[in-house]
């Protein structure tokens, strides 16, 4: 499948999340994309060294930023359980508009066409490192990284094409 790009519709998926009570719950993309101007961003991999410490601490320290350039919400996906991407946004106690949601099974990251099989370094299937502007499910920005970088997924990337 072609990786989603400008111009295209969101596809629907579940993602997945632990509410207060630490009870797995789900969410349809769409429900929280539908009519609004978002960012998904996805990343390789829950407390991994790049999304750790640039790709999500970005997005979290402009959150501000990008709420007044009208973004309703700010979105990390990865293929990770829910158990470990609730885990992970517990060690940003700073973050008030970063949601972070799962995709365990990689399902709606292979819709996105952003699957990364690392495999052969034991990891499996994993997500392209993204960012997506999308607004009213129509993608206005596609910025996909190359295996390994982290140059044009940037919070400072998206903020740049508001």
């Amino acid at each position: 499948m072609a990786p989603i790009a400008v111009g295209s519709v969101i596809p629907d998926g579940t993602l997945a999340y632990l509410d207060d009570d630490n009870k797995p719950q789900t969410v349809s993309i769409h429900s929280l994309a539908a009519g609004k101007k978002v960012i998904i961003f996805g990343v390789p991999g829950a407390f991994t060294p790049t999304c750790s410490l640039k790709h999500v601490p970005g997005f979290i320290e402009r959150a501000e930023e990008l709420k007044g350039k009208g973004v309703d919400e700010i979105i990390c996906i990865s293929v990770n359980d829910p158990f470990v991407m609730n885990s992970w946004a517990k060690t940003f106690p700073e973050n008030k508009h970063v949601k972070f949601l799962a995709d365990g099974a990689a399902k709606y990251t292979n819709a996105l066409g952003l699957e990364l099989d690392l495999s052969d370094k034991g990891l499996g299937v994993r997500s392209k490192r993204f960012a997506l502007l999308v607004e009213d499910l129509k993608v206005k920005v596609a910025n996909v990284e190359s295996a390994g970088e982290f140059t044009i997924s940037s919070a400072e990337e998206i903020i740049k094409a508001l």
